[in-house]
């Protein structure tokens, strides 16, 4: 009895190498995108707020539903993402920022996308945590890409459903509960977040011609809209 004692002390201890990781990562990140908001921006109570919060929702799931005995540069990788776009978030209240610098951070936070699981999987790290981590990141990516091209007059106010479909996804399902149900891993889903991601990306290069942006927009729009359907059809099925 007494002899399992040092082993559960090890593995309390184990399990807490995690998160403390994650917290001493994210006060670097922290201190990092505090600095180069205030030389972008002359401020940074935004995007420190929006970093904090992320990484506090972050942490409480990896500290509740993460398996693996170490953080892991996967993790790691996503989390520096979630920095760059809190920083892009700096962009939608400071007038001023050049367009370069939002394209060249958002293609940055784009380019790794991928990156994370490839780590993940090299390092036998994957978790639904890790899953979750990741698309939560890029939804935000989207999100924050579209309202800056809204509010700096690239496009209209439909750009919104490439930024936005996630989330109305999630607020449709807090009164239509099938929608709560799990999905199945789906190659289809994956390819059309690229593509979403990707359009926005064009869409917020300064050199794309103005003539290509309704029907990208428009493109990927529909695709994005078909791949959600084919998921709440799966889910209302699997319901009934």
């Amino acid at each position: 009895m007494f002899r399992s004692t040092p082993h559960l002390v090890e593995q309390t201890l184990e399990s807490r190498t995690p998160i403390a990781g994650f917290l001493g990562v994210s006060a670097v990140l922290g201190v990092v995108l505090a600095l180069v908001s205030f030389f972008a921006y002359g401020m940074l109570a935004v995007p420190i707020l929006i970093f904090a919060g992320a990484a506090t929702v972050a942490g409480h799931a990896l500290n509740n539903r993460y398996p693996h005995p170490v953080l892991g540069a996967c993790n790691i990788v996503t989390l520096a993402r979630v920095a760059m776009i809190a920083f892009l978030t700096g962009a939608l209240v400071s007038p001023d920022v050049s367009v370069w610098v939002v394209f060249a951070v958002a293609s940055l936070a784009f380019a790794l996308d991928g990156v994370d699981g490839w780590l993940a999987r090299r390092a036998d790290l994957v978790s639904d945590f890790g899953g979750r981590f990741d698309m939560e990141t890029d939804a935000a990516l989207g999100a924050v890409i579209s309202l800056w091209l809204l509010i700096s007059g690239t496009i209209g106010a439909e750009i919104l459903i490439l930024g936005f479909m996630r989330y109305a996804f999630v607020a449709a399902a807090f009164v239509w509960p099938a929608l709560q149900a799990p999905l199945p891993q789906a190659f289809r889903r994956k390819a059309i977040c690229v593509v979403q991601i990707a359009a926005l990306i064009f869409l917020l290069f300064p050199l794309t011609p103005q003539v290509a942006a309704i029907p990208v927009a428009a493109i990927a729009a529909l695709l994005l809209s078909w791949s959600f359907l084919v998921d709440i059809l799966w889910l209302v099925r699997r319901a009934a």
